[in-house]
């Protein structure tokens, strides 16, 4: 059984995959270490990778490398595209397993993946599996957290996904600027890229994508996992 986890910004995302099967899925914001020791205990775990993009304390790769035969994603991984990233060094892992899997999945195919979570990154992978680059933005909580933080006088949102674009008072113009505002920015870079290149396959993916699925204009493919995935792709061919 193979264990994929997603070391993020604020969640340490774990999957459980039997060969390419997704079997299970976990999200901690804390107590990493108690939570992948008793998933060691209850699953037997053969093989397992590590994207990281956030922290992760040293013991916790020690009691994988002791357990498991562990995969550190780097650039020196064999990956199924081309990657002519100019920066392959400052390249994200996370970047790195989503195009990935857009490759496996799609090697013929033109595709953008969107990832939204703390930040939005745009992906672009052409029909030759040639990864040419694309773009990072701050997500919706990131947003948020800046108005309050770089003003004197905003507060801080909790965001609960019910906006408009009219804001009647501060906290519902921050939220219909932030929101609307993230909105229309990937419909608009959805559309630079359509401009430029024919048949592209999108793909949405990241924790926010579920809520900006519907209200993103362009045909889209959503799927939550497609990193976790990725991910496995990337042990399963290294192995």
């Amino acid at each position: 059984m193979n264990l994929v986890l997603d070391v993020g910004n604020s969640l340490l995302k774990i999957a459980l995959f039997e060969k390419s099967e997704l079997i299970q899925k976990f999200k901690f914001s804390e107590n990493y270490k108690r939570n992948i020791e008793d998933l060691m205990l209850n699953y037997k775990v053969t093989h397992s990778i590590i994207s990281n993009v956030g922290r992760i304390d040293d013991s916790i790769i020690n009691i994988l490398k002791e357990s498991t035969n562990l995969l550190l994603v780097s650039n020196q991984l064999k990956i199924p595209f081309k990657n002519l990233y100019k920066s392959k060094n400052t390249l994200g892992q996370d970047r790195l397993a989503l195009v990935s899997a857009a490759a496996f999945n799609f090697p013929k195919e033109n595709v953008l993946i969107i990832d939204v979570g703390s930040c939005i990154t745009y992906d672009f992978k052409n029909n030759n599996n040639e990864y040419l680059g694309g773009g990072i933005s701050p997500g919706i909580s990131m947003r948020f957290k800046s108005l309050n933080t770089f003003t004197s006088n905003l507060p801080l949102i909790d965001f609960d996904s019910i906006y408009q674009l009219i804001g009647n008072n501060t906290k519902n113009s921050i939220t219909s600027g932030v929101v609307n505002g993230t909105i229309s920015e990937i419909n608009g870079i959805i559309q630079q890229y359509r401009e430029e290149f024919k048949n592209i396959r999108i793909i949405l993916t990241g924790g926010d994508s579920n809520f900006l699925l519907k209200r993103i204009k362009n045909t889209i493919f959503a799927d939550r996992n497609f990193l976790l995935i990725g991910l496995n792709k990337l042990l399963e061919d290294n192995s």
